[in-house]
């Protein structure tokens, strides 16, 4: 199978490329590896994928590991840059899991996740209308909950209440999706990712910020006082829900009701599932098994809430596990350790090259 893999230098896209070549797909990655975080741990990822980055201002660039893996500098933004891909490529399935990430920061920049996660997902929608892409499989987000307070998260659930700027384009991106799958039949399924930690994982996220803090003895900042809850979910089970999905178009569901509109299927072939572990752990105790696992305390610097942040974030993933099997497998503390045991690699062994994160 050819797969387009978008977002292939980012966290989740970098493992789920190791998981596809390793099980003989031939992909083709493409991020434009912008700077929101620090870029030398992107071109890390790309560089254990077997890509030079010294040759990246040549175009497409082949992978000196993996013989059926090429790797192209290029922004989802580009309307022709992208339509010149799908056209030039034809690849049998879409894998997008490009985007501007990071709740806080679309308060700042709101105009990169427009450009990013609005216009960069309707060209990969163009390209595959434009070329008969048999499935496109898309990164959503817990996000698009917002608002809702009722726990477990439900997919049938509505979603009309973001609480941030980047919530909503992931929801637009689930709305672009259905509409395509309406009028050109194109098989679309989004997966609303939970909290994802593990190796490889990005900087600006909480598990890295307070490993780092631990590391430099400085307090960590919790919000709302601690009382928060988060579905972490570790990397390999994230992935091996993706590739799940990405096997299994989806269809149109013979059951539903225009009178009664479930909002993650319908008479079009498209899907939405929760992709997480389905646990909630409190932020307090994940801390603390940080700590454990590390072998170090850390100062907690209580705080009020932060607008855009919400209490608590708990997946249903029945429909995952009913309809693809998927059965998340790593505890917290199991792949806690895992983390842990890369960040003494990557950061403090190599710390005279990668620096830190802050």
């Amino acid at each position: 199978m050819k797969v387009l893999l978008t977002g292939a230098a980012g966290f989740i896209g970098y493992h789920v490329a190791r998981a596809l070549l390793a099980r003989g797909d031939t992909v083709m990655g493409i991020d434009n590896i912008n700077d929101y975080y620090c870029t030398q741990l992107k071109f890390d990822r790309l560089k254990v994928l077997g890509i030079d980055r010294t040759k990246l201002a040549q175009g497409a660039v082949s992978s000196d590991v993996h013989s059926r893996f090429r790797f192209m500098q290029l922004d989802c933004a580009d309307a022709s840059s992208m339509a010149q891909l799908f056209a030039y490529e034809r690849f049998d399935v879409v894998c997008h899991l490009a985007a501007q990430a990071g709740v806080m920061h679309s308060f700042t920049a709101p105009h990169s996740y427009v450009a990013a996660n609005i216009t960069g997902f309707l060209n990969i929608l163009e390209g595959c209308r434009a070329q008969g892409i048999a499935h496109c499989v898309y990164a959503s987000s817990s996000s698009v909950y917002g608002a809702n307070g009722q726990y477990p998260y439900s997919v049938a659930a509505p979603t009309m209440h973001p609480v941030s700027l980047y919530a909503a384009t992931k929801s637009a991106n689930e709305l672009f999706a259905h509409s395509y799958s309406h009028n050109f039949a194109i098989a679309t399924t989004g997966l609303r990712f939970f909290t994802v930690y593990g190796p490889w994982g990005r900087p600006d996220m909480a598990p890295m910020l307070f490993l780092d803090s631990m590391v430099a003895k400085r307090p960590i900042k919790v919000f709302n006082h601690g009382d928060m809850y988060r579905d972490f979910t570790y990397i390999d089970d994230i992935v091996q829900g993706v590739l799940l999905v990405l096997d299994k178009p989806a269809k149109s569901n013979s059951e539903w009701d225009p009178q009664v509109p479930a909002a993650d299927s319908s008479h079009a072939p498209y899907r939405i599932h929760n992709i997480g572990r389905g646990e909630p752990t409190k932020l307090m105790d994940f801390i603390d098994t940080m700590e454990c696992v590390s072998g170090m305390s850390v100062v907690r610097d209580l705080a009020p809430m932060r607008s855009g942040d919400v209490h608590t974030t708990h997946a249903d993933v029945s429909s995952l596990t009913r309809d693809y099997g998927y059965q998340p497998k790593v505890s917290l503390r199991q792949g806690l350790e895992a983390l842990w045991e890369w960040y003494k690699i990557y950061y403090i062994d190599n710390k005279d090259r990668v620096g830190s994160l802050s």
